[in-house]
């Protein structure tokens, strides 16, 4: 990882931690009694819906995991720190904070797969000017210089994107854009989006798919439909751990696995159950975007929690490139053997 990039999210991990621990939460997971699983995320973007899917249809249940605390962390940074501090087991968040938190703590440890896509789209304002989103990737990228570009914050999948994307057109988007850090909540992007504080957003669905139902953005550059062939079938959206925690917890985690494997099953094979479901973990989400989500869940969710070599390959490459890391970690060190393929 380039150092500024490192020590960036070092201190953030370090501070959330401190954090932490002076309001009481270290310890949390340390002192939790076996079989209770502690399991914090990001936010609740549609990476996260198998788990939703999991605990509504009894799945966690059935494979005897009790779940304790399910805080919504905000950013990967928070993620890593939490679990730095012990007051969760598991994070669900993207492969970037796994990586991220590898780099200061080397008991890292993926340990399961939710998506492979790249669920994070480029969504510009309805009135941008720019060319037509079926022009050349090439043109279209060159249209975002210069330009206010709301991400979910540094360090994030959300900055990667963009990062990568001007570096393939001889751009630095540190210096070539504004990078506007929004935080992980879609309803605040897409409203500094309407009202002008941003030209485009680099945001996680269902972002763009709320965005064109309301009428005030429209996904300009989407991984997920084709747009980037680079980035075809990368490990995204992830499960992570460290050693000490699985050493402890290990069945804890494989039955947690077990469970989400059975919700990614539910997902492929009932569309309509699936559609239903999906409504309600987004509650208050168009209509329209729900549907248009709930068509292209299938092609991007993982088939199982187990870690493919290629999807991880795959985004190894997509974060040499966009300079989040400067040496490509290891499979078989990183990825717990549990679920490599």
């Amino acid at each position: 990882m380039k150092l500024s990039t490192h020590l960036r999210t070092a201190a953030a991990i370090a501070a959330t931690a401190g954090l932490l621990a002076a309001t009481g939460c270290a310890g949390d997971a340390a002192e939790s009694e076996p079989g209770v699983l502690n399991v914090g995320q990001i936010s609740d973007s549609v990476a996260f819906f198998p788990l939703y899917v999991a605990e509504q249809e009894g799945y966690f249940a059935d494979e005897g995991v009790e779940l304790g605390e399910r805080p919504r962390l905000g950013t990967g940074a928070k993620l890593a720190a939490a679990l730095t501090s012990g007051s969760i087991d598991v994070g669900a968040g993207v492969l970037t904070d796994a990586f991220n938190l590898a780099e200061s703590n080397p008991e890292t440890q993926v340990t399961g797969s939710l998506v492979t896509d790249y669920y994070v789209d480029i969504v510009t304002a309805s009135d941008f000017d720019g060319p037509a989103a079926d022009a050349p990737l090439e043109e279209r990228v060159r249209a975002l210089e210069g330009k206010n570009i709301g991400i979910t914050g540094p360090g994030s999948g959300t900055e990667a994107l963009i990062v990568y994307l001007f570096e393939q057109v001889g751009l630095d988007a540190k210096t070539d854009a504004t990078l506007v850090n929004l935080g992980a909540v879609p309803s605040s992007a897409i409203g500094a989006l309407s009202e002008g504080q941003v030209d485009a957003l680099a945001f996680f669905q269902p972002t763009g798919q709320m965005a064109e139902a309301e009428g005030v953005g429209d996904i300009y550059v989407s991984p997920q439909r084709g747009d980037i062939p680079d980035l075809t079938d990368p490990l995204h959206g992830a499960l992570f751990s460290t050693s000490g925690v699985i050493e402890q917890k290990g069945e804890e985690i494989e039955a947690f696995n077990r469970a989400v494997d059975r919700a990614l099953e539910f997902i492929q094979t009932d569309p309509e159950a699936s559609a239903e479901l999906l409504s309600t973990y987004l509650d208050g989400t168009d209509p329209e975007a729900v549907e248009a989500l709930n068509e292209i869940l299938p092609q991007e969710f993982a088939t199982s929690s187990q870690v493919s070599e290629s999807a991880f390959d795959t985004a190894v490459d997509f974060h040499l490139e966009s300079q989040l890391i400067d040496e490509a970690p290891d499979y078989d060190s990183l990825v717990w053997s549990q679920v490599q393929e």
